[in-house]
This record gives structure tokens, sequence and C-alpha cells, in this order.
């Protein structure tokens, strides 16, 4: 074996884009910018703060899990349903086979479908409680995601205690075809048992909120709350202006226009949160 200092010393490129390149590959995922005003902000002082950025207070995607974890009282998450995963009962392909869309999406998340569901304690109360993963094919709706989001209901009419459901989706899933749009109506049904228990059902609209998720139960919440700026609605504006030729209002479709307009109930901060879902608990609970 050769001594140590026989070995022959790393050459750095003089190339500058080589350099460069070097560089970014080392600080990958160390940084991140801002859609809205372009700071640059450092990931792990970001995450801190839950993904808001503090020059702007504009509020970038937060995963779904790290959303619990800020949520719920430490350690009282139990996540369910976790051996459910779709299938292909199509046989749907368009530029890609659906059965190896899942498969590669699974692949790359660590997530079995777009949604994440349990039970756990917010400021000590018990609920039941759901959250899209956008990330997940847009967080689009299958019959598991249905499935899971009708249990989130069935949990809480058992257990009798509220239902908490974050929504982040581009609607129902174009490749289970009428399977799809079938879980808009079994959802609902769902939250119609469980108004049985008289338990509050609080409905959360992140970005984006659209499609069949929109015009099912997201909206079928007793209270239902907003993140600033989210998209909410079922069809998206441009296509809205393609079909009916005429130029939408400033901001449409926006969380701010539908609190104007009387569509939702309040827009919250996500720092403020989790106290305002805990108030809402304790005043009709």
């Amino acid at each position: 074996m050769p001594a140590w200092f026989s070995k022959k010393p790393k050459i750095l490129s003089s190339d500058p884009n080589e350099a460069e390149l070097e560089r970014n590959s080392r600080m990958e995922g160390l940084w991140v910018k801002c859609d809205d005003c372009g700071e640059i902000l450092y990931r792990a002082d970001l995450e801190k703060v839950l993904n808001v950025c503090p020059a702007c207070s504009h509020h970038m995607a937060l995963p779904a899990r790290a959303r619990l974890n800020a949520l719920l009282d430490p350690g009282s998450f139990e996540e369910l349903d976790t051996g459910l995963e779709p299938q292909d009962p199509l046989g749907f392909s368009d530029s890609k086979k659906y059965r190896d869309r899942i498969k590669s999406t699974k692949k790359n998340l660590g997530e079995n479908d777009a949604f994440v569901s349990g039970v756990g304690k917010l400021d000590g109360q018990t609920v039941s409680i759901g959250a899209f993963i956008f990330e997940f094919m847009g967080g689009s709706m299958g019959s598991v995601v249905g499935e899971k989001v009708t249990r989130v209901f069935e949990r809480a009419f058992d257990l009798k205690c509220p239902a908490i459901l974050f929504h982040a989706s581009g609607g129902a899933r174009m490749q289970e075809g009428i399977f799809s749009l079938m879980q808009m109506a079994k959802t609902s049904a769902a939250i119609s048992r469980f108004r049985a228990v008289k338990k509050p059902y609080l409905s959360v609209m992140l970005h984006p909120t659209t499609g069949g998720v929109a015009a099912s139960f997201a909206w079928l919440g007793d209270v239902i709350l907003a993140e600033p700026k989210a998209l909410i609605g079922f069809a998206g504006p441009r296509v809205i202006e393609q079909t009916i030729r005429q130029k939408l209002p400033e901001g449409f479709q926006r969380s701010e226009f539908l609190l104007d307009h009387g569509m939702i109930d309040a827009i919250v901060q996500r720092k403020d949160l989790k106290s305002r879902l805990a108030q809402l608990i304790g005043l009709m609970a």
C-alpha cells in the first residue's frame, strides 16, 4: 500500500464554469429563493419559521408531515391507514403508464399516496386529522385518497372528536377516471354522517385547493380557514378567462378575494394556525 503522501492531490479546475457547478452542487438544498420577493434564505432558518419568508411573509409550500409535527402536541400523532396504496383499475397510460408513475413517485417521495392521516392531540384535545401531500402527483385525489379522507371522518365519528383537514390539491386524479370522481360523493356522505356527533369539522385551504377537492369536502367545513394568497377554486383563472372570454378581477380566487366575498371565514398566518384551531375547538367541541 503506498504511503499517504504518494497519493495524487485533487486538482481544482481553473474553468470558472466548472468551479461554479462544483460550488452549486455543494450548496444544493442549503439555500432557498423566495418566489415573491426574491430574497435568498438559508433553508435551516426558513424551516424554523415554517417556510414563511421573514422578509415579505410569503407562505411557501410546507410538507404535510412537517405541518402536522408543528401543529400537534409532541409525540401525539399516530399515523393510520399506511397500508392503503393506489391501484391502476383502468390500466391508464398517457406519456407514461400510471402504475409506473405511481411506482416512481413512491420511490422519490417515500409516500404511498397524496394524503397522510391519523389521530393526534391539539392542545390536549384528541383530533382526527389529515393533510394532502401536494408533491405526490399534485395532491390529486384518487380512490385511496378518497378512502383515507372518508376514514378521517369515520374515526372522528367513532371517537366523537373534531376533524381537521389541510387541503392542497389539483383535484380528482384523471388516471382513475370515474373511480376518482366517485370520491367526491363518498367523502361528502361521510361528513354528513359525522354531523350526528355534533363535533366541528375544521377545513384549512392551502395553496392550491382546486378541482374535485374544492368542489366537495373542502368547502363543507363548519369553519373554513385559508393561508394568505392561496389559490382556491374549481377551475383555474386561466381556464375561466378562456371560457367566458372576459378578464377576471385582480386577485380572483385568491384567499383574500374569497374572504372579501364571504366564501371563507378567515385568513390565518401559519404561525398563528395552531392557536386559532385550538381556540375554535375549545369553543365548538
